[in-house]
């Protein structure tokens, strides 16, 4: 399976990891921008009253948390470690790796951005000031820190295993709808999420993931 068939997308991916990040941190602003003005209109019509007292959502919940992803890097190594060691390390690792980078992330961006979670005004915009606990990230919503993990996540799944790739991603849109269902995050927040943690999720693969193009169709068998 190829993803790198146009010029252009191979002239970018041959590119400094610099310079790709810093597209795909152009692309993802884009992202945040344009569903802003849906936000309060999601805020309205898109509610669910104890969501999370449903199994279904806070199972698509947790694929934002590492609590999921360490087991399956786990499950991957011991899987894959006897057919080949190497290979079963490295992708063991780039499965956590992807959503922990992610995370960590997510936590810059919050501090940059500050804007508050939406029940904070009846789904208005508040931006934290900042004097007011300046480097902690708790009740801030930009981006949605469970769906940029899930997204961390889906993505080297995809590269891995792109047979199963509509599996992994609809797992992650699902985890960031119940953020928005549940009012925990904008729908802002969930599509800037989204695009971030998908470009981690490529920045990672492409610099550290296809080393060569063994492993390149290996990920796709």
């Amino acid at each position: 399976m190829s993803y790198g068939g146009s010029k252009g997308w191979k002239s970018y991916s041959r590119a400094p990891l610099a310079v790709r990040a810093t597209v795909a941190l152009a692309i993802t602003l884009a992202f945040l921008l344009i569903p802003a003005f849906g936000d309060q209109w999601a805020y309205s019509h898109l509610y669910r009253a104890r969501l999370y007292d449903l199994d279904w959502a806070m199972a698509l919940r947790a694929t934002g948390t590492l609590y999921v992803w360490i087991p399956v890097a786990l499950i991957i190594w011991l899987v894959q470690r006897e057919r080949d060691a190497a290979l079963a390390k490295r992708r063991a690792l780039l499965v956590l790796g992807s959503p922990v980078l992610a995370g960590l992330l997510c936590e810059v961006m919050k501090l940059l951005i500050r804007r508050e979670r939406p029940d904070v005004d009846a789904g208005s915009w508040v931006f934290r000031a900042w004097s007011d606990h300046t480097f902690s990230t708790a009740g801030l919503a930009t981006p949605s820190s469970h769906t940029m993990v899930a997204f961390g996540a889906a993505t080297m799944l995809a590269r891995m295993y792109p047979r199963a790739r509509w599996v992994f991603y609809v797992l992650a849109w699902g985890c960031g709808a119940t953020r928005v269902l549940s009012h925990g995050h904008y729908l802002s927040d969930v599509t800037f999420g989204a695009l971030l943690g998908w470009a981690v999720g490529w920045g990672v693969w492409m610099q550290w993931g296809a080393v060569g193009s063994g492993e390149s169709a290996k990920s796709d068998a």
